[in-house]
């Protein structure tokens, strides 16, 4: 057995057992539980430090899987997934009796995708319930995009973590609500709107009410404060102030957004006291940067 494979099959043992790993997806690691094993999920949120009224994003192998934990899987919804799983999109729809409450954070909705990487594929494939996995961090911080953040972050709180590499995407998926029509786009991220538009072949999609995770008007922060501007001279002279750094996320959009998170991380490393980011303009996954910029610097 390679290494892959026994680090996969320690990973299913971990769950299967009712603890919690850290799996690698293309938009941030994750922090996983058996949606079977009330407990554990319940873990997750003391792990993370997370309201309990916070939905759980739950991960599936293939759109098989996650018809059945709806009792009203949309036209919207099929198309969607069809579409653009596995990857970084996140559907919310009516949830089944096959979704424990505490996963759906008391809500009558669940939020569902499947992840774009092949280690965690496998371990779903193998695992005959889902998991449930936010980000796998302290609630409110900066997400982690390396099996390093997560131990910085988590350490022995984590029971084994799945080291798949850094992540490919960066950002937090995109998180389309299905239970209404039109649909409303609860979170920005890699899918953007106008790719999604085009496949249900409508008039833009509205932004809906902040009630998914990463909404709240603060969130994805470090301990640096973070100033946001889109004028390249403005971030020029505040950069160049004691302890403080630039991060240019407008020259390449796709990226900054890759490396946002670690750069972020890197300046709380070297103890510097103001990360300066130059905004991208609002535009496929820039609106995506802008969104988590903003919320890591909001009331910092």
């Amino acid at each position: 057995m390679s290494g892959h494979d026994s680090d996969v099959a320690r990973a299913r043992e971990v769950l299967e057992a009712g603890g919690l790993v850290a799996i690698p997806t293309e938009t941030v690691y994750g922090l996983a539980a058996l949606i079977s094993h009330a407990e554990a999920v319940r873990r997750i949120f003391a792990v993370k430090g997370r309201p309990v009224d916070h939905p759980l994003i739950v991960h599936v192998a293939d759109v098989g899987r996650a018809r059945v934990l709806s009792r009203n899987w949309t036209p919207a919804a099929e198309r969607l997934a069809t579409r653009f799983w596995p990857g970084p999109l996140t559907l919310v729809v009516e949830r089944s009796r096959d979704v424990d409450p505490v996963v759906s954070g008391g809500l009558d909705t669940v939020a569902i995708r499947c992840p774009a990487h092949s280690m965690t594929l496998e371990l779903l494939r193998s695992l005959s319930v889902p998991v449930a996995a936010p980000s796998a961090n302290r609630f409110g911080r900066v997400s982690p995009t390396s099996a390093r953040h997560v131990l910085d972050d988590l350490g022995a709180d984590v029971d084994f973590v799945l080291d798949g590499g850094d992540c490919e995407v960066g950002l937090e998926s995109t998180i389309v609500d299905c239970t209404v029509d039109p649909v409303q786009i609860l979170r920005p991220g890699a899918i953007t709107e106008e790719e999604i538009r085009v496949v249900l072949n409508a008039t833009a999609p509205a932004a809906g009410p902040s009630r998914a995770s990463g909404m709240l008007e603060s969130h994805y922060a470090p301990r640096c404060r973070v100033v946001a501007t889109s004028d390249r001279e403005e971030a020029r002279r505040l950069s160049s102030r004691p302890k403080a750094r630039l991060i240019d996320a407008a020259h390449d959009p796709e990226s900054a957004a890759r490396s946002l998170y670690a750069d972020l991380r890197r300046c709380d490393a070297d103890g510097i006291a103001e990360a300066v980011v130059l905004l991208p303009p609002a535009t496929g996954i820039g609106l995506a940067l802008r969104d988590r910029v903003l919320k890591a610097a909001a009331g910092r």
